[in-house]
């Protein structure tokens, strides 16, 4: 069988399965998954356009992954086919953690157990079932294989995972301020004492690419419907972990009922099989069908949340650079338990507060470094002549509010 296929991406156009390995990675169940787990959560709310998965983008990351090592190898840099192979797998399989609306799920159900380290745990899988032949690219994806700069092109402040989103990103949502040019990036890289480095040429291109990011984080990823979706899904899944630890019967999917049943930590998440199993099964389907049933649940504050989801009756949402007055939220609960006919306790799924945070670029980790011309190696913060680089490295953080509309 011809396993060196070529997939039509709507982004880059035709792209390449460049081993036999590849494609039988990407064969594998806890790859396919990601078909079905969408890249933006909530995003189709606001941008409907948005339906894009994890699937598209790790394909996507794979082909940049391919055409940075082309690149270097041609400007006389070392990489082995095996390498290569292992670097393009290492890209490949950087997001094969994520859950369905992975944010929301890590705030509710899967707590404390972040998904990278699933994307590790996985990945060990999968070495174990493809005999060890993924072992140099966990090393990639951890940074301990020796290259460094192999690693870097996986994680950092320029890497292809960012420089594949962001492209995707805009180009699914039609928000064109996220528009980079990966592209001309891709060209200027180099490798300087085994760290990947931006020739000076491309130093505007580098600027373009961190305001986009910026943008992009406020007009998409952060946009008021957008965390709006996100908290209904965070606030009615604690409802329904909440009525299931109760002794509830909630009609779900054997995985999702099995995270809505049990209290599981960190520690017994990695050490029992079951939960990987039950986890690699869930996807943007079990949550939607158990919220379309959950809608005419008895109990008040799952339907009605259920409700506010699935006819985009959203939480209004106030964004400011203050937490809200302690009186405007107590007033706004008391107004809550008014309309809704609930109980004072019940309150806080409906009116609450939380913050957001916005980093463009965060200098000191992985930082961005640029090759001058004479062979001096300058961070970009200082090499660029753009005054609000420096305010890209400030960590923006903004308060918001949330309650039903109508009160």
């Amino acid at each position: 069988m011809n396993k060196k296929k070529i997939i039509n991406d709507p982004v880059y156009g035709f792209i390449s399965i460049p081993s036999e390995l590849v494609y039988d990675v990407i064969s594998h169940p806890y790859f396919q998954r990601l078909r079905y787990i969408k890249q933006l959560g909530m995003t189709h709310l606001v941008y409907p356009g948005a339906l894009h998965t994890r699937f598209h983008h790790a394909l996507g990351a794979m082909h940049l992954m391919s055409l940075a090592i082309n690149l270097l190898k041609s400007k006389g840099h070392v990489i082995t086919e095996g390498e290569e192979e292992s670097a393009i797998l290492a890209i490949l399989l950087h997001d094969i953690g994520h859950g369905p609306f992975s944010h929301a799920l890590e705030h509710s159900l899967v707590t404390g157990i972040k998904h990278e380290d699933i994307s590790a745990k996985l990945m060990h899988e999968l070495n174990l079932h493809f005999d060890g032949r993924l072992t140099h690219a966990i090393e990639i994806f951890n940074g301990t294989y020796p290259k460094k700069f192999l690693h870097q092109l996986i994680s950092g402040q320029l890497d292809l995972d960012r420089m594949d989103y962001l492209n995707r990103d805009s180009f699914f949502t039609g928000v064109s301020e996220g528009v980079i040019s990966f592209d001309r990036i891709i060209k200027m890289f180099n490798v300087y004492d085994d760290n990947l480095v931006i020739e000076e040429k491309g130093i505007y291109s580098i600027e373009k690419f961190l305001i986009a990011r910026r943008l992009m984080y406020w007009q998409v990823y952060l946009h008021k419907t957008v965390i709006a979706g996100e908290m209904i899904l965070v606030k009615l899944l604690e409802r329904a972990k909440h009525l299931s630890a109760n002794g509830e019967d909630l009609f779900a999917s054997p995985s999702l009922n099995h995270f809505l049943k049990n209290e599981i930590s960190e520690i017994d998440f990695f050490e029992k099989d079951i939960n990987l199993k039950h986890f690699t099964n869930l996807d943007d389907q079990d949550i939607y069908a158990a919220v379309k049933v959950w809608v005419n649940h008895p109990d008040k504050i799952l339907s009605t949340l259920c409700q506010m989801l699935t006819s985009r009756n959203l939480y209004k949402v106030e964004m400011g650079n203050e937490m809200a007055d302690q009186d405007r939220i107590e007033f706004l609960q008391t107004a809550a338990i008014n309309l809704l006919g609930i109980e004072p306790l019940e309150a806080g799924y409906f009116v609450f507060t939380d913050s957001i945070q916005n980093r463009a670029y965060n200098a000191g980790v992985g930082n961005i470094k640029i090759l001058m011309k004479n062979n001096d190696i300058v961070d970009i913060a200082k090499a660029s002549d753009l005054s609000n680089l420096e305010s890209l490295q400030k960590t923006v953080e903004k308060y918001i509010l949330c309650y039903p509309r109508g009160i």
